[in-house]
């Protein structure tokens, strides 16, 4: 018989069956990183950090947010015999109002009226003019008489009054929440002005 081994008998031989052991490989940990992955590693951090620290600010505004800090609407603002005859620009900066003391030809009394301080044409805010007596926008020169008439310029209507009245303490008393308009024939209004004898 021959010695030589058939096909068969080669497949079935163990010592063909050794396992393929792979090649070892460096450990995740035992890896040496290059100054590139580096530069990855902290550029991704960094923008995971930027961004949760970014959605934390959004929630927070979202938790908190504005408050308008805008001037009261009503407010008191002395007694009459501590203002001069005229216009009162003090309170201007403060409240946007100028307080008017004197005669009123539309009421045809002496008094008080408070004028707001935007003017009628484009909400500018104009200046008094007190060698010319009269209030003058610098934004495109619209002139108002002392009583807040329009008369120069391209202002369509006077300037508007707010409720006025004295609160029970005595004191002059501004309500800017109720607006009144001549050309509506508002300024007969009572509350617009408050009768005051300047005797």
């Amino acid at each position: 018989m021959s010695a030589t081994k058939t096909p068969n008998e080669s497949k079935s031989d163990p010592a063909s069956k050794t396992p393929v052991v792979p090649a070892p490989s460096a450990s995740f940990y035992d890896k040496r990183y290059t100054r590139r992955d580096t530069f990855w590693i902290v550029a991704g951090w960094s923008a995971f950090t930027a961004s949760v620290a970014v959605g934390t600010g959004l929630m927070g505004r979202f938790m908190f947010p504005n408050v308008s800090y805008e001037p009261p609407q009503s407010f008191k603002l002395g007694f009459p015999a501590d203002f001069p005859t005229g216009i009162d620009e003090r309170f201007k900066a403060k409240y946007n109002v100028w307080i008017a003391k004197g005669y009123d030809p539309s009421t045809k009394k002496t008094g008080f009226f408070a004028l707001s301080t935007v003017c009628t044409h484009l909400g500018c805010t104009p200046n008094w003019l007190l060698a010319e007596s009269k209030f003058k926008c610098p934004c495109h020169g619209s002139g108002f008489q002392p009583t807040g008439v329009n008369f120069e310029g391209p202002a369509p209507r006077p300037l508007e009054r707010f409720a006025i009245r004295l609160a029970d303490d005595g004191q002059i008393f501004v309500d800017k929440s109720r607006k009144f308009q001549q050309e509506k024939g508002e300024w007969a209004n009572p509350d617009s002005f408050l009768e005051y004898s300047l005797a």
